[in-house]
């Protein structure tokens, strides 16, 4: 009798160990499946990103190259570029610093958003400063 109680007891931790055991790799593999899924998703945003920078991107260099063929170029049109589209919003002559043009653009890519405001030497087009505004 005391043989099989020996028995029951290795065979009770044995099974037990094999629960413990299977619980961790499961909880590793649930882990790490979530933390593939998340880094997917992060790549995926960056990608979107970069998509909608580019977009503003192309609208601030069309809206110099309009600028530099017709001063009185106001913007306010929304560009197709392939299947995407981007916005130029109204030009306007800062006040505070005279013979400057700022081009402000507006990209959306699945819902990844970029805002351009571009500020322009009048007359010769360099750039002054080209940021990325949260909004407008």
């Amino acid at each position: 009798m005391q043989k099989n109680h020996a028995n029951n007891e290795k065979g009770f931790v044995a099974l037990m160990a094999a629960i413990v055991i299977s619980l961790i790799l499961i909880t590793l593999t649930v882990t790490l499946n979530q933390s593939g899924f998340f880094t997917r998703s992060a790549l995926l945003d960056a990608e979107y990103k970069e998509r909608s920078a580019a977009l503003a991107e192309a609208c601030a260099d069309t809206a110099l190259l309009k600028l530099a063929g017709n001063p009185s170029y106001s913007g306010n049109e929304i560009i197709p570029i392939g299947t995407d589209i981007c916005k130029i919003r109204p030009t306007k002559l800062d006040v505070p610093v005279a013979g400057q043009n700022t081009i402000e653009t507006r990209a959306v890519f699945n819902e990844a958003t970029t805002n351009l405001k571009i500020i322009a030497d009048a007359s010769d087009f360099s750039i002054v400063s080209w940021n990325e505004l949260p909004s407008f």
